[in-house]
């Protein structure tokens, strides 16, 4: 790996970690394709909840990078990814610093919403933000007790899926919730890839996330689970609301799933755990794309 020089650029580049945010663009783009089939895709809006989203988004990471480091999580025989604290290219203090003033930036994008659709709006930053502090952070870390899947499949798909149409259209229509599934569902395999290779290590320092509580066989369980699930999921709009089969264009996305399949299934190491973890990213913002097209043609096509 390239040196990296501490504070510089490239060490904050790393502890946001830019191949995870496409997790909080996908809720986005499925939002406001359910907001155009209800009739109200605002541009102003859309954008917003797009910042506020990848706000957030990176907000948790500097979250999880100084807290993991802070409760012994991350050591020097992690598997996964070097964060910066870990390798001292950004101290404690400084990732607080930037993680309150990334959550600062969503605060104002939330109260621009807030003058669109009402201040429910702020109330549901506030805890959003709680939420991404309390995944690694607080006295009782939602990461630490087998939470963590919950508040992702909550937050990167109900929230943010259904928030998307409500800052758009003012409205929470069932269209938006069972959209709201399906991504959800891809944003929490993302973690369990996460979890699924750091096993051993978290169990070493107590943090017992639900592949600790699984055990590898039942975290594999719950990737496949999700996976599946997001697709049969997709369907929903077709079998509840009559829409047309272009819904589900995001099944040509399977072929891919199918080979992170078989490497999450595998023995596989860190890296290729790594890999997948990355793979499974960009399978959820690609299934999101083609869900978000799928929804609009079948309406409008």
């Amino acid at each position: 790996m390239k040196e990296i020089r501490p504070g510089s650029p490239q060490a904050w580049l790393m502890a946001i970690r830019p191949q995870t945010l496409p997790v909080s663009i996908g809720p986005v783009l499925v939002g406001t394709a359910v907001a155009g089939v209800e009739g109200g895709i605002s541009l102003g809006p859309a954008l917003a909840a797009g910042a506020g989203a990848l706000c957030l988004q990176i907000g948790s990471n500097l979250a999880n990078d100084v807290f993991d480091f802070e409760k012994g999580a991350d050591t020097g025989d992690r598997l996964g990814p070097p964060r910066a604290a870990q390798r001292g290219l950004l101290t404690p203090a400084q990732l607080k610093r930037g993680m309150f003033g990334v959550f600062a930036l969503a605060l104002l994008v939330g109260v621009y919403l807030s003058l669109v659709a009402g201040p429910i709006i702020v109330a549901i930053g506030l805890v959003s933000i709680l939420a991404a502090v309390g995944y690694t952070g607080g006295p009782w870390p939602l990461g630490y007790h087998g939470l963590g899947d919950l508040a992702v499949f909550i937050f990167f798909g109900l929230v943010a899926v259904v928030g998307t149409t409500f800052v758009q259209t003012g409205a929470m229509p069932a269209l938006a919730w069972t959209s709201a599934l399906p991504v959800g569902a891809l944003a929490t395999a993302i973690l369990v890839v996460n979890n699924l290779r750091d096993i051993e290590t978290d169990r070493r320092v107590g943090k017992r996330t639900l592949a600790v509580r699984l055990g590898a066989r039942g975290a594999r369980a719950e990737w496949f689970g999700l996976v599946a699930g997001a697709y049969g999921f997709s369907a929903l709009p077709l079998i509840c609301f009559d829409m047309g089969f272009w819904i589900l264009l995001p099944w040509l996305s399977a072929p891919w799933a199918f080979s992170l399949w078989r490497v999450v299934r595998a023995e596989a190491s860190g890296e290729e755990l790594n890999q997948a973890l990355v793979g499974t990213a960009r399978l959820g913002a690609l299934f999101s794309l083609l869900f978000a097209i799928g929804l609009c043609v079948s309406r409008w096509g």
